[in-house]
């Protein structure tokens, strides 16, 4: 049809991701909302793998590689320059994985949030070191096998979405590969929203989740429809609206379809669906809160 609108990836097929990788899914949803018009940052991590090999680029925006701290405030000096230079239709987004932000890039990111820096963070969350061999991070859940925590992760999930909103920061948002859609119109969104913006999404791994390569989307879908990830915007680190109504499936088949979770109990998941239930109902309950 002549009035269809023609979607330009900003990602050539060939790069170095493992079949079934959701960074890689995510990357290219994100890069296909944001344009040809966009400055990525890259840091050690599986997004720096899939984004070159040297001297080759999966990309076809421009990219800096910073060292693994530092996504963040590279990603607000780049935009910093770029303002300075009167370029103010090109976007600058930060790649991380739940590493890079959850542990070891957090108190350089809680800097340029605080003073509302211009630039797209976007966490790539695959819950654990994936690139260095599946080590557990503050990011992996609890009772989740990694090589770290061969009997499952003693302690909860950080969560991440709260100690952004914390900052008060315009917007931030979780998104998954499951609901392309929603995650590029998030994207959209940010891009036009002015000061720090932070997108969550959840991208599974199959390796590190021990699961077969096709599973990847599916996975991600139940973590959306058994209320374990919900899809919910932040704006202002106040308001609070929830984008996604899921199904509430009960957590089983999404825990049956990992092999990091093969080991736990029954007792175990049903702590964890207890916990399911009670964080979607701390969620509405702020949705409520800001409708009244």
């Amino acid at each position: 049809m002549e009035n269809e609108k023609v979607i330009v990836d900003m990602m050539r097929s060939g790069h170095m991701a493992c079949p079934g990788c959701g960074v890689v899914i995510a990357m290219r949803l994100v890069l296909r909302a944001l344009g040809k018009k966009t400055v990525a940052v890259i840091i050690p991590s599986c997004s720096s793998i899939i984004a070159s090999t040297y001297p080759n680029t999966s990309l076809k925006v421009p990219a800096f590689h910073g060292t693994f701290e530092s996504a963040a405030p590279t990603a607000a000096g780049i935009s910093y320059v770029l303002k300075l230079q009167g370029k103010d239709d090109i976007s600058v987004v930060a790649f991380a994985g739940d590493g890079g932000t959850f542990d070891i890039g957090l108190q350089a990111l809680s800097g340029t949030v605080d003073r509302n820096e211009h630039y797209i963070y976007v966490c790539l969350d695959n819950e654990a070191y994936m690139n260095t061999g599946i080590q557990a991070s503050s990011a992996t859940p609890e009772c989740a096998w990694t090589i770290t925590t061969p009997s499952g992760r003693p302690f909860r999930k950080k969560n991440i979405m709260e100690i952004m909103a914390a900052h008060r920061i315009p917007y931030a948002a979780t998104a998954s590969i499951g609901y392309p859609q929603d995650l590029m119109d998030k994207v959209k969104k940010a891009r036009n929203i002015q000061g720090t913006k932070f997108l969550h999404i959840l991208t599974p791994c199959a390796t590190g989740w021990r699961m077969a390569e096709g599973l990847t989307v599916k996975a991600a879908m139940l973590s959306v429809e058994t209320r374990l990830f919900p899809l919910y915007e932040v704006f202002d680190g106040r308001r609070y609206a929830i984008t996604y109504e899921p199904q509430g499936f009960p957590i089983d088949e999404y825990l049956q379809m990992q092999g990091r979770y093969g080991h736990l109990t029954q007792d175990q998941i049903a702590n964890m669906q207890t916990q399911i239930e009670v964080e979607w109902e701390n969620l509405r309950n702020k949705v409520k809160d800001c409708q009244c």
